[in-house]
């Protein structure tokens, strides 16, 4: 019988692939996802999709807006996805054919389309998968896949999920087609526009401090020039005449 791989061993992988420190600001953000990736990964009901994906990589690039050093968020990410068992590659390819396909469709388009899932050439097999989750009695729903859902509407029509009405209607429907858990799958949701907002809130802080402390050390600069300068122009005292 094979061993559960618990969340210390994913910790550790992600660690192994990722041997930078991780900000402190954002260490929760991180720790969190990879939290949430590794319960999905070892639940035996549990199948990666592309709404999913799309789910994990849209959670990502907006929780880690304004990391610092920037050159390090794909690192990140990468080392989140290979942690799992998982190719990175695959998640961020299978998010830009979503977004490709959602952006050809009017959000009406798109709720219908779950409806009645056909090929679109901009989303491979995505159809597919789609079918397959309403046909699934055991389909294990996620807060990542909500959110892929969401990020499909939004990018759909960014309009309507503007309007809570319309966004709650459209999200009922979708849910109804896909078998999944309205209620649940609209709390999560709520939770995760909530925490967009406190994240949001924290980054502007965030800048404002970076701000702040860059005019500190320009500041710092330009005293330390003008004395340096106020020492070379002050007059030299004459040498004694022997």
């Amino acid at each position: 019988m094979n061993n559960v791989r618990t969340v210390s061993d994913t910790k550790r992988d992600f660690y192994n692939h990722h041997t930078r420190p991780v900000n402190s600001i954002y260490r929760r953000v991180v720790e969190e996802l990879m939290v949430e990736m590794h319960l999905l990964s070892v639940n035996v009901d549990f199948h990666y999709d592309p709404i999913f994906a799309l789910g994990v990589v849209t959670s990502f690039n907006r929780f880690m807006q304004g990391y610092r050093p920037e050159r390090d968020k794909e690192s990140i990410f990468d080392a989140l996805c290979q942690a799992v068992g998982n190719e990175p590659q695959q998640y961020k390819q299978d998010t830009q054919q979503l977004m490709t396909m959602a952006e050809r469709l009017s959000g009406k388009d798109l709720i219908a389309w779950f409806s009645s899932p056909t090929p679109i050439d901009a989303a491979g097999n995505f159809h597919i998968a789609v079918a397959g989750i309403s046909d699934n009695p055991k389909f294990k729903y996620s807060r990542l896949f909500a959110i892929g859902l969401y990020t499909l509407l939004e990018q759909a029509d960014p309009e309507l999920v503007k309007d809570e009405k319309q966004r709650n209607d459209a999200l009922k429907q979708i849910a109804n087609t896909l078998n999944l858990p309205d209620e649940k799958l609209q709390k999560d949701l709520e939770l995760y526009r909530s925490n967009l907002e406190k994240m949001a809130q924290v980054q502007i802080v965030m800048e404002d401090a970076i701000k702040a402390e860059r005019k500190k050390r320009e500041q710092r600069a330009q005293d330390k020039n003008k004395a340096a300068t106020s020492a070379s122009d002050a007059p030299k005292d004459e040498a004694p005449s022997s």
